[in-house]
């Protein structure tokens, strides 16, 4: 069985170059993924990437949404995502005819839209954001404005915490996987590894009991609340040795990859997103040697929706 994925990434390899085609893959995605791809990290790093590439064709080991986000900030490349299946119930918890609806009913707003969404809806949002860089887009914004953010509930409780704005209104959405994580699975993991750091993604419905406990105390000072590829930066720099980590379980194999000496354990062993798994091995080589699947948006709504990722990325 190894030997089979060992020669079918070998193909890909050969084939990609053939090909001028480059390798994204996500944080999430199964290690024999990750292992192939050029480049492995979260969904700015990954927008990042999709602006700077000199490849022809783009393969997005992801999720529809990022895909499309690539597609948006390069329409002179072919983007391709291994399976169309392969979507985001965070991303599908609002649609543009909801948000439309919402602009109504707050005119002067500002909208500030998660990455994890569809085209639709960022062509109608004034800025993108990334887990990373929420606190950062949200500060950027007069303080006076109204801001509509959308559409995880969990990150944008924490940012409205951090940044302390009154009149930031927040959509109720949510990722399946993280709002499973919950502080009981956090509190029980921490009785049993009182020496480890904490890491937690901003997604998880935890994150504002988790930043109460920290704020008085309950919860030891070596916690944290990160993006993805913020927890693979932290966890590089620490000198610690064990760390407890709140998000989808596929990061475990980059951070045990780039850290060896250390022991890294997922807060629930089913933090598993379904969608991201979808893509395997023998997708991406049906990808790249047929060209399937392509993602493409309609130019009347990536240039709305180019607008709201540029300012993301100036940002970031």
């Amino acid at each position: 069985m190894a030997q089979v994925a060992a020669d079918l990434a070998e193909k890909i390899t050969q084939l990609k170059q053939a090909k001028k085609a480059v390798i994204l893959a996500h944080n999430y995605q199964l290690p024999e993924v990750q292992d192939i791809a050029d480049f492995v990290g979260d969904s700015l790093a990954l927008s990042q990437m999709a602006a700077g590439t000199a490849a022809d064709t783009i393969v997005f080991c992801g999720v529809h949404f990022m895909a499309e986000t690539a597609a948006i900030i390069c329409p002179e490349k072919q983007v391709l995502i291994p399976d169309l299946e392969a979507g985001c119930s965070l991303a599908s918890s609002i649609n543009a005819d909801e948000l439309v609806s919402w602009i109504h009913e707050h005119p002067n707003a500002i909208v500030v839209s998660y990455v994890n969404t569809t085209a639709e809806v960022k062509a109608l949002s004034d800025y993108c954001c990334t887990s990373s860089n929420a606190v950062r887009v949200v500060n950027s914004i007069p303080a006076d404005k109204e801001i509509l953010f959308l559409p995880d509930m969990f990150l944008g409780s924490y940012v409205a915490d951090i940044t302390k704005r009154k009149n930031m209104f927040v959509w109720p959405g949510e990722c399946h996987v993280h709002a499973g994580i919950r502080a009981q699975d956090i509190n029980q993991m921490l009785r049993t590894n009182k020496t480890a750091e904490l890491l937690v993604h901003p997604e998880c419905s935890c994150t504002s009991s988790t930043l109460y406990d920290i704020g008085s105390g309950q919860v030891q000072k070596n916690a944290h609340i990160l993006s993805t590829e913020g927890m693979m930066k932290y966890v590089r720099s620490s000198s610690a040795k064990q760390f407890l980590i709140a998000t989808e379980t596929g990061i475990l194999h980059r951070m045990r990859n780039e850290n060896r000496q250390k022991e890294f354990i997922p807060i629930k062993d089913d933090a598993v997103c379904k969608y991201m798994k979808k893509i395997t091995l023998e997708k991406v080589y049906n990808s790249i040697c047929n060209g399937v699947y392509e993602v493409k948006v309609p130019d009347r709504i990536a240039d709305k929706a180019r607008l709201s990722i540029q300012r993301m990325i100036e940002l970031a």
